[in-house]
C-alpha cells in the first residue's frame, strides 16, 4: 500500500515535550527561519515528498556517494542517508560556531605545539603529564619536530550539539582525519536538483567552495625554499570506509589520488611516479593513520605507507597534514581540558563550551561514574564512528555490571557525560512514510593554514534515524541533511 496522497508532509508529525525542536516552537508554531520553508512545501502530500527523495536518492546513487559499515562478519558498502528537509542556521548563531570552532582549533594547535616542544602547559600544573604519556596518540617521535608554519591541526572537525536549553556545546573533537565533509557538499548538489526552486527564497552560504580553500591553505603551509608546491591526497584504498571522500577531494583539488605504492622517497625527498618519470611531492594530505604512514618508523608491516617518509617530513622537505601525532589533542581524556588549553594560549573565555565529562582516570569521578551509570554517556577515549559507546539508560543491568568491569579493568580508557537532550529536527522516516522527530549534531569542517583560517559555511548535520537513538554516525546507522548558513 502506498502512501495517502492527501496527507501532507507534517499532517501527522508529533511534537514530544522535553525536547528543543529546531522548526517549531513550544506552541507548535513554526520559527521564523523555516517559514518560507514550510510555506513553499508544508502543504504538499508525502507522496510528492517520496517523488521528490527517490529523485535525491538517485542523485547520491549516480554520483557514486557510499560509505563503508563494518559488521562483525562482513563490510558492506551502502547509499550515505540522505533526508531532503534541510536545517538552517541564521546569521547571528552561525557567527557563535564559526567563531567558537576556530578559537578551539588555534588553542589545540598552540596545544601540540607545546606538547611537543617545552610542555609549558605541564609545567603549569594545567594539564597532567600521565595523560599524555598515557596516550596511545602521543608520539614520542613527533618530540622537537617542527612542522612548516608551526601548524599541527590543518583540518578540524569539530561535534556541536544544540541542547535542550537552546545552546550550543562541544561535544568532542575530531583532529585525526576528520571525514564527512564530502558529504556536506554532495548533500546541497542533491537538493538543488530535487529542490532547484527553493534556493530563489533563501539567501544561502555556498558549501562548495570548501575544496578551494583547503588547497589554498595546503599550499600555504608548504615546506621553506617551494615556489608552486605539488599536493596530493593519499589513501589507504579503495576499500577505505572513506574512499569516496579521498577521491572527491583529490578531484575537486585538482591534485593526484595516491595510494602508498605511488610515492617514493630518495635523499630524504618525497617524489612521485608518473609516465613522465618522477615528481617531487611537497604537501601530502593524507587519509591514513599515523601508525602505517612509514613501515621504516611505525608499523613494519603496513603496506599503506611509503618507506623513509617521515625521516623526510623530519627534515622539513615535506609537509604532512594533518601532522602525526595530533591524535592527542582529540584524545577524549584531553577534550575534558579544553576549555583551560583555550584560557591558557589564547587568554580568552571559551566561545562554546563542553558538555560536562568525568574522566575515570580521577578515582573520584570513576566513583562517580560507577555509581551513576545509568545516568551517562560511557565513551573510550581513543575511537571513532560512534564504536564502543554505552548509553546508560539503554543498558540492561547486565549490561550496566559488564561496563563497570571495563572501567575498573582500565580507567584510563574511558571518559563519562551526561545524556545531554540533543535537539531534534523533522525527518523523513522511509519504513513508516512520514515525519518524525529525531536527535541531530553538527559536525564543522576548520581549516588553519599560514595566517588563515577558514570555516566551512554549513557543516555536516547528522541524523540518528532510529527512533529514539542519540548516536548519529553513519557507521551506526546514522544519515545526514544539508545544512544552510544563511546569510546577513
Amino acid at each position: 500500500m502506498g502512501p495517502d496522497t492527501n496527507k501532507t508532509i507534517f499532517s501527522s508529525y508529533v511534537r514530544k515535550d522535553g525536547l528543543f525542536d529546531e522548526v517549531f516552537g513550544k506552541d507548535g508554531n513554526v520559527k521564523s527561519v523555516y517559514q518560507k520553508l514550510l510555506d513553499l512545501y508544508g502543504a504538499r502530500s508525502i507522496d510528492d515528498y517520496v517523488t521528490l527523495n527517490n529523485k535525491a536518492k538517485s542523485s547520491f546513487f549516480n554520483q557514486g556517494i557510499t560509505f563503508q559499515v563494518y559488521g562483525d562478519k562482513q563490510s558492506q558498502e551502502k547509499i550515505f542517508p540522505f533526508d531532503l528537509f534541510p536545517r538552517i542556521i541564521d546569521p547571528k548563531e552561525w557567527e557563535i560556531i564559526e567563531k567558537g570552532a576556530i578559537q578551539r582549533s588555534l588553542a589545540l594547535n598552540h596545544f601540540l605545539w607545546d606538547v611537543y616542544h617545552d610542555k609549558k602547559i605541564v609545567k603549569d600544573g594545567i594539564v597532567p603529564i600521565e595523560l599524555l604519556s598515557s596516550s596511545p596518540n602521543y608520539l614520542h617521535q613527533m618530540m622537537d619536530v617542527d612542522p612548516p608554519s608551526r601548524i599541527y591541526n590543518h583540518i578540524s572537525g569539530t561535534d556541536i550539539i544544540k541542547h535542550s536549553d537552546g545552546n550550543y556545546y562541544v561535544l568532542e573533537d575530531n583532529i585525526r582525519c576528520p571525514s564527512g565533509v564530502s558529504y556536506v557538499i554532495c548533500n546541497r548538489t542533491a537538493l538543488k536538483r530535487a529542490l532547484f526552486g527553493v534556493f530563489n527564497h533563501y539567501k544561502t552560504h555556498t558549501v562548495t567552495d570548501y575544496a578551494e580553500n583547503l588547497l589554498n591553505l595546503l599550499e600555504s603551509v608548504k615546506p621553506p625554499g617551494v615556489d608552486s608546491p605539488v599536493c596530493v591526497v593519499i589513501t589507504p584504498g579503495m576499500f577505505n570506509s572513506a574512499y569516496y571522500e579521498h577521491s572527491y577531494l583529490a578531484k575537486a583539488m585538482g591534485v593526484e589520488l595516491v595510494e602508498g605504492r605511488d610515492l617514493f622517497v630518495e635523499n630524504d625527498f618525497v617524489y612521485m611516479k608518473t609516465t613522465q618519470g618522477p615528481v617531487r611531492v611537497d604537501v601530502v594530505y593524507r587519509r591514513i593513520d599515523d601508525l602505517f604512514i612509514d613501515p621504516m618508523e611505525f608499523y613494519p608491516d603496513s603496506s599503506l605507507g611509503v618507506p623513509g617518509l617521515f625521516a623526510a617530513y623530519r627534515k622539513g622537505n615535506v609537509t604532512l597534514a594533518n601532522a602525526p601525532g595530533t591524535g592527542v589533542a582529540d584524545d577524549k581524556a584531553i577534550y575534558t581540558y579544553v576549555q583551560d588549553i583555550i584560557k591558557y594560549y589564547l587568554d580568552e573565555e571559551p566561545i562554546l563550551k563542553n558538555v560536562h565529562t568525568y574522566h575515570c582516570s580521577r578515582p573520584d569521578e570513576l566513583q562517580y561514574v560507577l555509581d551513576h551509570i545509568s545516568e551517562l554517556v560511557i565513551k573510550p577515549v581513543d575511537e571513532a564512528g560512534g564504536y564502543g559507546i554505552s548509553i546508560g539508560n539503554k543498558l540492561t543491568k547486565e549490561e550496566i555490571e559488564e561496563v563497570k568491569v571495563k572501567l575498573k579493568a582500565s580507567p584510563r580508557k574511558f571518559v563519562a557525560q551526561p545524556i545531554m537532550s540533543l535537539s531534534v529536527h523533522p525527518t523523513y522516516i522511509d519504513a513508516k512514510e512520514s515525519f518524525e522527530q529525531r536527535h541531530i549534531d553538527l559536525r564543522t569542517y576548520t581549516v588553519l593554514g599560514q595566517d588563515k583560517q577558514f570555516v566551512l559555511k554549513g557543516g555536516l548535520t547528522r541524523v540518528a534515524l532510529k527512533e529514539g537513538n542519540l548516536i548519529v554516525n553513519s557507521s551506526q546507522g546514522g544519515g545526514s541533511k544539508d545544512t544552510w548558513v544563511l546569510k546577513q
